[in-house]
């Protein structure tokens, strides 16, 4: 995790020297429904200036410092819960939970930056990473735990959901035949932290034949050169354009630096503990 001043965006997206290894399977057919620049989208602009569930997570680091990561609004009995990257609540780098954090969706980005959604975003009210993310222990061993939820208040007695909409959580096992839709607002050059950006593919389950094990479970999607600040994305199969809205299969979890990206879904029992946990608040 990178730890970055107010006047500057982005928490780290690319851990250094782990291993990706292995082939991209054969690419899947790419809906032409889906809305957006281009089939095959190598980390363009999104279409339009922000999606309704999809927003931006900026947290309080302390001594000025801000962090800025991506989430997406998913479907709970609250109504109130974020999916997001655990590492961009808590890393081995800075394992205290921020101070505090505030998630803006449907984010068209602002002059003003992080600062904006310090302003307007909602606030998160509590912080839910799975006991396999012990920042205690090496990256190594807990990349593969690196998903998290958020909750956040509520305002004038409506949820954020009622008032923007979700998406739907799907936990693992994953239909890695059916492209994939990262999504997020990278800050590290080119891009400038303020610009939603996609990629869209079809994804290569890694196992542990073709991957080093900190990365076995998750989806790798290449070329796809989104860069720090959209981690916690959402990765969305089934996006519908009417709804702003579709299925998070995973969350932007680690990049090779070299257009090689990593989703992380939830695992079926572990993730939905967590979430449950965080529908709870």
């Amino acid at each position: 995790m990178e730890h970055i001043r107010t006047a500057t965006a982005g928490l780290a997206t690319v851990f250094a020297a782990l291993a990706l290894a292995g082939a991209t399977g054969p690419r899947a057919d790419l809906p032409a429904h889906l809305g957006v620049t281009a089939a095959g989208a190598q980390g363009e602009p999104w279409a339009s200036p922000s999606v309704a569930t999809v927003g931006k997570l900026v947290t309080d680091l302390g001594d000025g410092r801000l962090g800025v990561c991506s989430g997406a609004i998913v479907d709970s009995p609250s109504g109130s819960v974020i999916a997001t990257a655990a590492h961009c609540l808590t890393s081995p780098e800075h394992p205290a939970v921020p101070r505090q954090a505030w998630f803006a969706p449907d984010y068209p980005g602002d002059p003003a930056g992080p600062s904006a959604v310090v302003d307007q975003g909602w606030k998160v009210v509590s912080y839910h990473t799975p006991p396999g993310w012990d920042v205690n222990r090496e990256l190594d061993a807990i990349l593969p735990h690196d998903y998290a939820f958020v909750t956040v208040e509520e305002r004038a007695g409506r949820s954020i959901q009622q008032t923007y909409g979700a998406n739907r959580l799907a936990f693992a096992p994953v239909d890695a035949g059916e492209p994939v839709l990262p999504m997020g607002y990278p800050a590290a050059p080119p891009y400038d932290g303020e610009t939603l950006a996609h990629c869209l593919g079809g994804a290569e389950l890694l196992t542990e034949q073709t991957a080093h094990a900190s990365n076995v479970g998750g989806l790798l999607l290449r070329p796809c050169p989104l860069t720090q600040g959209a981690s916690g994305g959402p990765w969305l199969q089934d996006y519908d354009t009417a709804t702003e809205s579709g299925t998070v299969v995973g969350v932007m979890s680690v990049g090779s630096g070299d257009g090689r990206v990593l989703g992380r879904p939830f695992p079926a029992s572990a993730g939905r503990a967590l979430f449950a946990e965080a529908a709870a608040v």
